[in-house]
C-alpha cells in the first residue's frame, strides 16, 4: 500500500487560541486518519522571515511527498496570492509573501516542478472569513492535496512568486565575512546568514567571531564546549555560524538580536 501522505502546519498562530486545533479538524473532516506533524506554530506573529527560516531549516528532514503548509500570513485577506509550489520531493502551500522564498530559490535542493495560485473555490471552504485562511484555504486544500488531488487542479499556472529580500554574507576585502544575525531560538541562539560553507570555503582557520562589543576567539564545536556563561561561535545543527551561551542566552547577555552585524577572521597562514 502507498505510505499516507504527511501534511507539516507551520504557523505563527500559537497554541493559546484554537486556530491550530480548528485547521486541523478541517482535515480530519476531509481526510479521517491524516498524518498531521506540526513544525512549529511558534514563529514570532507576522514574522515571514523567521517563518521561512524555521520552514528552510526542517523540511529536508520529512519523509518523501510531505505537504507543507505555511500560514505567516500578515496580508490575509488582501490581494496576495496563495501558493502551491510542486517540487520533485514535496509540496508547498503557502501566502505569496516570500516565506517560500528560501526553499524555492535556486541555490535550493528542491527542483519546482509547477507552481500555481490557489483560486479553485471547489476545495476552499462554503464560507470563506476574510481573516482565518488557514481555516477556510490551507487546511481544505492540504487535505484534498493528501488525498491525491492533482494541483493543477486548484488553480492557473503561474511563474513567479515572491522573494524575500534578506542579505547574504559579504567578503570584505581585509579577507574577513560579514554577516548578519537572521532568527534567534528560545534559547537565545542568535543564528546568522553565514553557512559552513562559507566559513570552510577559504580553508583557513577561524581566529574570531566578533558581534556587536563581542569579539570570540575561534570556533567551538558544542555548546558545552564554553564554560557555564561563557559565550562561544559554532556551527550550529541549521548548518548556519551562531552565537551562544553555554547554559546562558547570548541575545540577552550580549544585547544583540536579529540584524546585529557580525564578522569573521580568519588566519590566512
Amino acid at each position: 500500500m502507498p505510505r499516507d501522505k504527511v501534511i507539516a502546519l507551520l504557523t505563527d498562530f500559537g497554541l493559546e487560541d484554537n486556530y491550530v486545533g480548528t485547521m486541523k479538524a478541517v482535515i480530519a473532516g476531509i481526510k479521517p486518519g491524516a498524518s498531521v506533524i506540526d513544525v512549529t506554530h511558534g514563529v514570532r506573529p507576522q514574522d515571514i522571515t523567521g517563518g521561512a527560516f524555521m520552514l528552510s531549516s526542517s523540511y529536508k528532514y520529512f519523509p518523501e511527498g510531505a505537504i507543507f503548509v505555511v500560514v505567516v500570513d500578515p496580508g490575509v485577506g488582501g490581494e496576495r496570492r496563495v501558493l502551491c509550489a510542486q517540487t520533485g520531493k514535496h509540496i508547498f502551500l503557502a501566502p505569496d509573501n516570500g516565506v517560500l522564498g528560501p526553499v524555492l530559490s535556486e541555490e535550493s535542493e528542491e527542483n519546482v516542478v509547477s507552481l500555481v495560485e490557489v483560486s479553485n473555490l471547489k476545495f476552499f471552504l462554503h464560507d470563506v472569513s476574510g481573516t482565518f485562511h488557514g481555516r477556510d484555504i490551507f487546511a481544505p486544500v492540504a487535505a484534498h492535496l493528501s488525498l491525491g488531488v492533482n494541483p493543477a487542479r486548484f488553480g492557473p499556472r503561474i511563474n513567479e512568486f515572491k522573494r524575500l529580500d534578506v542579505p547574504g554574507p559579504v567578503n570584505a576585502a581585509d579577507g574577513t565575512l560579514s554577516g548578519e544575525v537572521i532568527y534567534v531560538d528560545r534559547f537565545g541562539n542568535l543564528i546568522t546568514n553565514i553557512d559552513r560553507a562559507r566559513i570552510e570555503a577559504g580553508n583557513a582557520r577561524v581566529l574570531s567571531v566578533t558581534i556587536g562589543k563581542k569579539e570570540i576567539e575561534g570556533l567551538g564545536a558544542t555548546y558545552s564546549d564554553g564554560r557555564p556563561g561563557e559565550t562561544l561561535a559554532l556551527i550550529g545543527s541549521s548548518g548556519y555560524l551562531e552565537i551562544a551561551e553555554n547554559c546562558g542566552n547570548a541575545c540577552e547577555s550580549l544585547g544583540c538580536s536579529r540584524g546585529e552585524k557580525v564578522t569573521v577572521r580568519f588566519n590566512k597562514g
